[in-house]
């Protein structure tokens, strides 16, 4: 969250894709993202001094620009050119929507998509910082082409919780639904939810790691095998169609979805009182990572085989030095993505009137 670099702290102790970095802000504004660990002895710069050209070790004065160009090793003669042999890992970043992003991978780097809810100008974003989720990653993904847990794990807190019927076992889904179905669109998959009464449901799965729901977006980060970080970015329309200047939202830090341990059961700390809580529950207690030998698969997860098969897929196209799905690198390519925003308050209240399927998110629109 770029508000929580500060004057005063201006250093970050950041842990992602298993990789410990400190992202700091030099004294003249510029951001960088840099492996903790000094070059010369290893110690954490995160408790290095921030200067005017960038972030000094606190144990040998080491001193690393935001691309990592060591530019001062103070025990060193005066004349020593030492400094050109060193070059420390450092990774670009860039700030967006208040947020920093970086890009952990081979140069060069891939553009932001301008998905809507990141992107447009005529309404307020709002920034929520999740507890951390104590589980792989994949597991939220998959939640969110399992459309069917909706009528069951969150059927006493959804939108219209109180007309719900109660669960039809012989069908595993509440009997208000009667189908849902799943799409490979150009971003990844939409799932498509159809009532009883003829009203659908209908958002997309951003491939790889995003969930659009609502007027929200749910980016799932990998801290580790065992560890993700969820931010949520919320857009709101002005009723006006009115230009906002909205570059540092507003951010609130959820409160954690967990009591203490139970001596009984270490499993049974949750607190079940609202979505997101259900949700980190159901994910967490299949394990830091899902054992999915154990599973067995029936016909209302083929959403998440979809999922599974897509991840193959495109794990083999990075294999082949090809971009996997969702890359944008050309900015001719990378205008404002539709993902069929609501456009008001009322439109998220009625959320359940639908939209039939856009032609334009259909493969090959």
């Amino acid at each position: 969250v770029a508000q929580e670099l500060t004057e005063e702290k201006p250093t970050k102790f950041v842990r992602v894709l298993a990789e410990n970095l400190v992202l700091f802000r030099d004294k003249k504004g510029r951001v960088g993202l840099l492996d903790d660990r000094c070059s010369h002895r290893g110690a954490s710069l995160c408790y290095g001094r921030v200067e005017e050209r960038g972030i000094a070790c606190a144990y040998h004065g080491w001193l690393y620009d935001v691309q990592g160009n060591c530019l001062e090793t103070p025990p060193e003669p005066a004349e020593s050119k030492f400094t050109l042999t060193v070059k420390h890992k450092a990774y670009p970043v860039q700030k967006f929507i208040g947020l920093y992003w970086a890009y952990l991978g081979p140069e060069p780097a891939p553009l932001i998509p301008q998905y809507d809810v990141y992107a447009r100008k005529d309404g307020r974003r709002k920034l929520f910082v999740q507890p951390q989720l104590d589980c792989n990653w994949f597991q939220a993904m998959e939640n969110s082409v399992d459309p069917a847990h909706l009528q069951i794990l969150h059927q006493e807190t959804a939108l219209d919780a109180g007309r719900r019927k109660p669960v039809n076992t012989t069908r595993g889904f509440t009997d208000d639904v009667e189908s849902f179905d799943f799409f490979e669109v150009p971003m990844g998959i939409l799932k498509k939810r159809k009532y009883k009464n003829g009203v659908v449901d209908e958002h997309p799965v951003m491939f790889p790691n995003v969930l659009r729901q609502f007027n929200g977006a749910q980016i799932r980060v990998p801290i580790d095998d065992t560890h993700t970080m969820i931010f949520i970015v919320r857009f709101l329309p002005t009723e006006d169609g009115s230009l906002v200047e909205n570059d540092e939202p507003p951010v609130e830090y959820v409160k954690p979805y967990k009591n203490p341990p139970d001596a009984i059961h270490p499993d049974t700390r949750f607190r079940l009182n609202e979505v997101q809580a259900q949700d980190h529950m159901a994910w967490e207690t299949q394990g830091p990572i899902a054992d999915r030998t154990r599973e067995r698969l029936a016909t209302s997860d083929r959403g998440v085989v979809m999922l599974r098969e897509m991840m193959k897929r495109e794990i083999a196209r990075v294999q082949q030095g090809l971009d996997p799905k969702g890359v944008i690198r050309d900015p001719a390519d990378n205008g404002m993505i539709d993902t069929h925003l609501m456009e008001s308050i009322r439109e998220m209240n009625q959320w359940r009137q639908g939209r039939e399927l856009p032609a334009a998110l259909r493969v090959g629109a």
